[in-house]
């Protein structure tokens, strides 16, 4: 899953996300709200909301989820609300996210080899 051309840029960049989030956050002094506890309590309450949408629909319907006119914008706000509790969590417990992400694809990729886990749901240690 790693681009092999060009190995050094970032899978993933979340800097001026977060920094947008700390400047909202320092605009409204919450930084005393956004301890790691309330932040996970918070996050878990938005996957929650995501989950609450797609709760009873069928497989066929939630691979359509976010373009229904009917929960597309749903869908859209809560992905945003997780991907922001994510980032302000991360950043909260300086974590570079990106070398996160970045180590545990190699990590599953060494539990995950492709010959063994190709169109296989078994968890690493039932492969």
């Amino acid at each position: 899953m790693i681009d092999s051309d060009d190995s050094s840029a970032p899978l993933i960049d979340v800097g001026k996300l977060a920094a947008s989030l700390q400047r909202f956050a320092d605009d409204r002094d919450w930084l005393q709200f956004h301890s790691p506890k309330n932040l996970i309590l918070a996050l878990t309450g938005e996957v929650g909301e995501l989950c609450e949408i797609f709760q009873w629909m069928s497989d066929a319907d939630s691979i359509s989820a976010a373009t229904d006119p009917e929960n597309g914008q749903a869908v859209k706000d809560e992905l945003a609300d997780v991907l922001m509790y994510l980032v302000r969590l991360g950043s909260v417990l300086g974590i570079d996210l990106n070398e996160a992400v970045t180590q545990k694809l190699a990590s599953n990729g060494q539990k995950y080899p492709v010959d063994k886990a190709r169109s296989n749901s078994k968890k690493y240690d039932r492969l």
